[in-house]
């Protein structure tokens, strides 16, 4: 039985109570949003519970006049379940935390939530700590900039290029991901959409101009904000993340079965180049080195002399262990 159908059963017996003159069956259907032969489904199991006991005065009592439905004996479930107060609790800090992520959601829409939930549990979740979902403090800025529909001019540097550039933008959003948040706009000067982390745009100036709206970028090409074909707005973090190049041997094989790779081109003497993301340098460096002779950094140069470096050093402390031993 799904959770949605448990909810609906246990909600199913109050409503009827409240309205004990009984409910045409297809309004019921209609007010919990599923078709008649559903709600007659749910009928026919709620005639089996009830108290313990479980006889003909125990279990739950359902009248059927012509269409219409009714509820003789509730069994005690004469009103809505209601939340216990750590699951009020847990509800609301997790509804703080939506409030806070940029993207998510309509804030107004989880404001009112949370303003429904203190009222009718009593919840009070303001002194629990929540911890910042993203590490920048202007998301704020970049929010109100989407809203105002105005472009932008920026200064930002590309951390993969180690430059700054000025671009004029227009902005789509603001998400949220892997613990930084990023402003989606069409880059006119790329024509294209792409992504901003915040802490990255080192100046942003709202100009007197209309941002093109999203209809306006999907007729751009594939790119455009509205396209349904669009990869999920996280997608560009693959791109973002460090790219290696390594030359595996015959004994590093389970290597391409084991990580995702973008890229495997077999040689003829059996070994193969990979090409792979990886999550920082310094966890390629462990994979590099736990597979020991069996693989070799192509790429980036600074993977390989990182390699190279942690080589020297384990050789050092056994000629050190051999030193000490004699």
């Amino acid at each position: 039985m799904t959770n949605t159908r448990v909810a609906r059963l246990l909600n199913l017996v109050p409503y009827l109570v409240a309205r004990p003159e009984g409910v045409p069956i297809s309004e019921l259907a209609d007010d919990f949003g599923v078709p008649v032969v559903q709600i007659r489904a749910d009928l026919t199991l709620l005639w089996m519970c009830g108290l313990p006991g479980y006889g003909p005065g125990d279990l739950i009592d359902i009248a059927f006049d012509a269409d219409t439905v009714r509820v003789i004996f509730a069994a005690g479930m004469d009103r809505p379940v209601r939340l216990a107060g750590h699951e009020a609790l847990a509800l609301s800090v997790a509804l703080r935390v939506l409030a806070d992520t940029p993207g998510v959601g309509d804030r107004a829409a989880i404001a009112s939530a949370l303003d429904k939930l203190a009222a009718a549990a009593g919840v009070e979740a303001t002194e629990v700590p929540v911890r910042d979902t993203v590490a920048e403090a202007d998301v704020e800025r970049y929010a109100a900039l989407v809203e105002s529909g105005n472009a932008a001019r920026i200064t930002y540097y590309s951390a993969s290029r180690d430059t700054t550039s000025e671009r004029i933008i227009d902005p789509i959003e603001v998400v949220a991901a892997e613990g930084h948040a990023y402003l989606r706009a069409w880059c006119r000067s790329a024509e294209e959409v792409r992504q901003f982390r915040l802490d990255r745009i080192d100046a942003c100036t709202v100009i007197d101009e209309p941002a093109a709206s999203s209809a306006g970028l999907a007729s751009r090409g594939p790119a455009g904000a509205a396209d349904s074909a669009e990869p999920a707005p996280t997608a560009f973090l693959e791109a973002e993340l460090p790219r290696i190049e390594l030359r595996v041997g015959p004994g590093a094989k389970s290597i391409t079965d084991s990580y995702p790779c973008e890229e495997v081109v077999g040689e003829a003497d059996g070994h193969r180049r990979v090409t792979m993301r990886v999550r920082d340098l310094d966890w390629a460096r462990r994979l590099v080195l736990g597979l020991g002779g069996e693989a070799q950094v192509i790429a980036p140069a600074e993977l390989r002399e990182s390699v190279k470096d942690s080589a020297r050093a384990a050789l050092a402390r056994y000629a050190d262990a051999a030193r000490l031993s004699q």
